[in-house]
């Protein structure tokens, strides 16, 4: 596989797999990611891209290490978490990282629950998800895509738009993803989170967590967790922020890694007749299925 040489404004490519679209450095190892060999003791974070992801980690990670900061800022969180699927070559091979990690491992996903290694259900492995409204990730979605050339440039907001809607973004659509992980939740070893519960009742959320992760934690630790896991402690964090992340792979002059960790942004970019259009499929999209998600 070549290094990626990048020339201004070029991008990594992305191809399918089982309809899915990936990066093309994932789906050219995706014999080796789909045999991937999960342990019994793995703990797994799983989300769809901009769920919440990094914000998720760095609670499990306190979790883990029973409030310790000094310890949680030990190295970024693609390094303490490997992030299984990733290929960027040279710079990071996720399943080199996983398969070199001693136990246990903390790991990190965004496939969808059909892609998913299979060892990882047959292992009967803890499994974290979370799961974030369409409206909120669509708009943090683009302006990840906007700044991070690993994955296809977005085009403008209205373009994008539509790719969001119809699935045509790296990792799928929102609507499988979300549905199969919720659906997936009752037959294996799956706390299936949203991130509009964990803005508004944090400690509520981070002691479901730590008792999902078997660690009872006392009142003061939470609160500490609480405090250095809120959105402008971690967007100061070198660890957490991927400023650490060489520019030509995240350039954080397009729009920052961590850009605004709200709810409802939705509203300064969806124009009136786009929710019209958005709220109409969103209705036929979750026909089938009894999740609901807070806008």
């Amino acid at each position: 596989m070549e290094d990626l040489k990048y020339n201004e404004g070029e991008r990594l490519a992305a191809d399918y797999i089982e309809g899915i679209l990936l990066p093309t450095p994932t789906c050219d190892l995706w014999d080796q990611i789909w045999n991937f060999q999960a342990k019994p003791d793995d703990l797994l974070v799983s989300t769809y891209p901009k769920a919440g992801t990094t914000w998720t980690q760095e609670i499990v990670d306190l979790i883990q290490n029973e409030g310790n900061v000094d310890h949680s800022q030990r190295a970024p969180t693609h390094e303490r978490f490997p992030f299984i699927e990733l290929i960027i070559p040279p710079l990071i091979n996720g399943l080199e990282q996983a398969n070199n990690m001693p136990s246990p491992r903390t790991l990190k996903t965004h496939l969808p629950i059909q892609l998913l290694p299979p060892s990882f259900l047959e292992k009967n492995c803890k499994i974290i998800y979370v799961a974030r409204n369409a409206k909120d990730n669509m708009v943090s979605y683009y302006h990840f895509q906007r700044m991070n050339r690993t994955l296809p440039h977005p085009g403008t907001w209205e373009e994008y738009f539509e790719t969001f809607m119809t699935g045509k973004v790296c990792w799928g659509s929102w609507y499988d993803h979300v549905k199969g992980w919720w659906k997936a939740k009752d037959q294996h070893n799956i706390l299936y989170l949203f991130y509009e519960d964990m803005k508004k009742n944090p400690k509520h959320e981070i002691k479901k967590l730590a008792n999902f992760i078997g660690k009872d934690l006392d009142d003061k630790t939470l609160d500490k967790i609480v405090y250095h896991t809120a959105f402008d402690v971690m967007k100061k964090n070198p660890m957490a922020n991927y400023t650490s992340m060489p520019t030509e792979i995240m350039n954080h002059s397009v729009s920052p890694f961590m850009r605004k960790g709200t709810t409802g942004d939705w509203k300064n970019h969806f124009t009136v007749a786009q929710n019209e259009i958005f709220d109409e499929d969103y209705k036929k999209k979750m026909a089938d299925t009894n999740l609901t998600f807070q806008f």
